[in-house]
């Protein structure tokens, strides 16, 4: 069963002057517990396909279903309805909010779906002792190493069970030893809790570990590649 079907999915981005034409008709369907990565260069649309996927921006053409949801269908107010119950985000940058603590941040979405204090801070405890950061849970992002910081962000990005993790360059910031560790652990997710993750990336080590690596140069799929288990 896919949880993601785009068809001829387009997208034009107007800078100044200059046109760039960051989708060109992108069709992809994801299955339900896939571990894929959209790999391509810089300027490739991998981005762009992602922030689609999410509902953070919209296709100018074409059709996008996520977990049964027609995107172009919705409203704003739907749309982020479905990126606060469905959808986890993991971003190169981490985005954590400064003056809340490791809990307090996996908390964040929890609280905003309205899950009772006890309840949220049972799970946001849980998932912080799963990603390897037990006895950390008061420290704020600015005492947490980058690896660290990032491991918050994938808890976060998981805690809400959501259908479907995206995660933008998540290993962009980090050393090899420390992103290996962060994709082992993203990875015992997908298998532990089922979660579809997408990943957008040009780290050959995000690559080798997806089981499925999809090619995207200059707005176009160039390449579809099912790894053999």
């Amino acid at each position: 069963m896919n949880i993601v079907e785009c068809t001829d999915v387009k997208k034009t981005y107007r800078l100044g002057k200059v046109v760039v034409r960051a989708l060109r008709g992108v069709s992809l369907f994801i299955k339900r517990g896939g571990f894929v990565a959209l790999a391509g260069p810089s300027g490739s649309g991998k981005t762009t396909m992602l922030n689609v996927i999410g509902g953070l921006d919209s296709a100018d053409s074409g059709s996008v279903m996520v977990d049964g949801n027609a995107l172009d269908e919705m409203t704003q107010s739907q749309l982020a309805n479905l990126r606060l119950h469905k959808v986890g985000f993991v971003f190169q940058a981490y985005n954590l909010i400064p003056v809340l603590s490791a809990l307090e941040n996996v908390e964040f979405v929890m609280l905003l779906q309205g899950v009772p204090v006890t309840e949220r801070r049972k799970r946001a405890k849980a998932i912080l002792d799963d990603v390897g950061l037990e006895g950390k849970y008061n420290r704020r992002p600015a005492e947490l190493s980058g690896g660290q910081q990032q491991r918050v962000a994938v808890a976060r990005s998981i805690v809400s069970n959501p259908s479907i993790v995206l995660a933008d360059e998540p290993t962009a910031n980090l050393d090899s030893k420390t992103g290996k560790g962060l994709l082992e652990m993203m990875k015992e997710m997908n298998e532990k809790r089922k979660v579809t993750f997408i990943f957008s990336t040009h780290d050959h080590m995000v690559m080798d570990y997806a089981r499925r690596l999809i090619h995207i140069r200059d707005g176009v799929v160039v390449n579809d590649q099912v790894k053999e288990k």
